[in-house]
């Protein structure tokens, strides 16, 4: 019933690492440290990370939005798949169906 979610899952867990780390807005450094010597250029620092941060988060978005639209492809394939299985399995009843009734009347015909 759930076949859609095992592909979903395995197409998301490989970036599941690289999405965290690059969501965390961890600072190499929040204090001021002997290498920077005023607060101006601990925050130009602060500011060039996140920087980089953003440019990195932007990637991995545009990575997982390709593949999520593989997926939702995916999905609507395999839904229209078995919609057409389920026609077939219908059409297939109601001639069973049929079958069964016209035996059935035949059977009281001859019974007779």
């Amino acid at each position: 019933m759930y076949s859609w979610l095992l592909p979903a899952v395995k197409a998301i867990l490989p970036h599941v690492g690289s999405i965290i780390d690059a969501a965390l807005p961890a600072f190499k450094s929040r204090k001021v440290d002997e290498n920077v010597a005023t607060q101006d250029s601990l925050l130009q620092q602060q500011i060039t990370e996140l920087q980089e941060v953003a440019s990195h988060n932007a990637i991995h978005i545009k990575d997982l939005a390709e593949q999520l639209k593989k997926m939702v492809l995916t999905l609507e394939q395999d839904a229209l798949a078995q919609q057409r299985r389920y026609r077939r399995l219908a059409i297939l009843s109601w001639m069973a169906l049929a079958w069964a009734l016209l035996a059935i009347g035949l059977w009281c015909l001859g019974a007779n």
